[in-house]
């Protein structure tokens, strides 16, 4: 989509689930998030039309907050990239 639409911009926003300490949740979102504009730049996408943004653990997508008993797959589900388009 991004080399059909040179004119997109996209953020890529790397959540976490909420196992482990909140403070490291922060730093690996957003090592996640850059990952991925790192492949992205790697395949021919200009690093100018991508912004990287780690949320941790403050954007879950169910109940699976600390001390909150959950399955694995409860938990993997909080793990994701998502892309927005932020303009086009």
């Amino acid at each position: 989509l991004m080399v059909r639409e040179p004119l997109i911009n996209v953020e890529l926003q790397s959540h976490t689930d909420s196992r482990g300490r909140s403070t490291s949740h922060m730093s690996l979102s957003q090592r996640r998030a850059q990952s991925v504009v790192d492949y992205l730049v790697n395949k021919g996408i200009s690093r100018s039309r991508l912004i990287a943004r780690g949320y941790g653990e403050t954007r879950l997508t169910n109940n699976c907050r600390d001390g909150v008993d959950c399955t694995a797959g409860q938990h993997a589900q909080n793990r994701r990239t998502a892309f927005r388009v932020i303009s086009r």
